[in-house]
């Protein structure tokens, strides 16, 4: 068995576990990625693509903002269309200027390889069979295989940054895990395609046929959801079928605007919310989808997974620069604190513009005073916007 010391083994090399590696290797603290995967898989992912202020400063802070900043784009509001018309939430006027930047999450991780490649770190891909170990020891560790042969790695911290899926959450006991989930009775059907995208802004879509979304990555690649049911598959939607139900779930104005062509992804993901307590057990901390998840449409899971990492960052900062473990011992509470504003707000976000498959025309109708009162108030709008471009960490 091959053993490695380091200070921080992080499991998982998604975005999260990247960003908190490049920032401790910054300030000297070592860490030993650990990610499942091959490389080409985790950027193959084709995820978020809206970040917040928030998880924007901490790329720069991380050295990786450079191409973000020439490529990304600046987003000062976005646009919610119902009963026919379009409205518009001015980000940057409601919050004192604060917006929200464009850039793909495969970006964001080529961005972060990048960085690690640069700066030699240790990103271990392929690795099977990933075990933490003695979670309430001073010194735990983790075991794993690759290329057949069994690995070691001692440690002073964990950090589960592995995904809903992964083994991080399910080391922890049953008897101090406690889990929360809602599952919504229906999915998104998301298609990629290489055309211009219909409106400088994004434009989410509350209609009686169901929610739609008009997103993009870049000013070539664009992103479009549906809503749909969960009994629905891939297979059972055509481009030219997807086309035309978006279509009809748009303002007739953006519908005739709408640039169609060949999808190069689709896939349905289905939605839930879900959180789980603690996100710290012993010296094993959860970040990300391993501790929780939000239904895409208040655009919050990577920006989640990135305040999870600031409170970690800083968290190891006063641990191992000053001697102080406080932020460390107060993680869980923190991170969850912000965690559980952003379900609420993604819980409300998706009850606003998705049709119920079993709602009443009651449900219908309260949705419309919903919408009608956001756009008739200031303080309605205010409250959206605070949210959309990220609670301060």
């Amino acid at each position: 068995m091959s053993t490695h010391q380091t200070q921080v083994v992080i499991i998982g090399g998604g975005p999260s576990g990247l960003l908190l590696s490049q920032l401790l290797h910054r300030k000297g603290i070592s860490s030993i990625v650990l990610e499942k995967h091959t490389r080409e898989h985790v950027l193959g992912r084709i995820r978020a693509g809206v970040l917040e202020h928030g998880f924007v400063n901490l790329m720069r802070e991380a050295g990786c903002g450079a191409r973000m900043d020439r490529e990304g784009e600046i987003h000062q509001g976005f646009h919610i269309a119902h009963q026919g018309q379009l409205d518009r939430i001015d980000l940057a006027k409601h919050t004192g200027g604060d917006t929200v930047m464009v850039y793909g999450q495969t970006e964001v991780t080529r961005d972060l390889y990048e960085a690690r490649d640069a700066m030699g770190g240790t990103v271990i891909h392929e690795a099977q069979n990933v075990q933490p170990h003695a979670l309430r020891d001073v010194h735990p560790f983790v075991t794993w295989e690759q290329n057949g042969e069994a690995q070691r790695a001692e440690c002073d911290f964990i950090v589960g940054a592995d995904g809903f899926h992964g083994v991080s959450r399910k080391s922890i006991p049953s008897d101090v895990l406690k889990e929360y989930e809602k599952v919504y009775p229906f999915g998104w059907l998301g298609v990629l395609s290489e055309t211009p995208p219909v409106a400088e802004e994004l434009i989410y879509a509350r209609h009686e046929r169901g929610f739609a979304l008009c997103s993009l990555r870049s000013r070539v690649l664009s992103r479009y959801y549906i809503q749909v049911p969960l009994t629905d598959r891939v297979e059972d939607w055509s481009d030219a079928a997807f086309w035309q139900e978006l279509k009809r779930r748009l303002p007739d104005e953006v519908a005739a605007g709408l640039q169609t062509g060949p999808s190069i992804e689709k896939s349905i993901a289905p939605l839930r919310s879900f959180v789980a307590e603690p996100m710290r057990y012993g010296n094993l901390f959860l970040a990300g989808d391993a501790a929780h998840i939000v239904p895409p449409t208040g655009a919050k899971g990577l920006n989640l997974a990135a305040s999870d990492i600031h409170y970690l960052y800083h968290g190891f900062l006063d641990h191992y620069l000053k001697g102080d473990s406080a932020g460390l011992d107060s993680y869980s509470e923190k991170a969850l604190a912000r965690v559980w504003k952003a379900e609420r707000f993604s819980w409300w976000m998706t009850n606003l513009l998705h049709r119920a498959p079993e709602g009443s025309e009651t449900d219908l109708r309260l949705q419309r005073a919903d919408l009608d009162y956001l756009f008739s108030s200031d303080a309605a709008q205010a409250s959206l916007a605070e949210n959309y471009v990220g609670l301060p960490y």
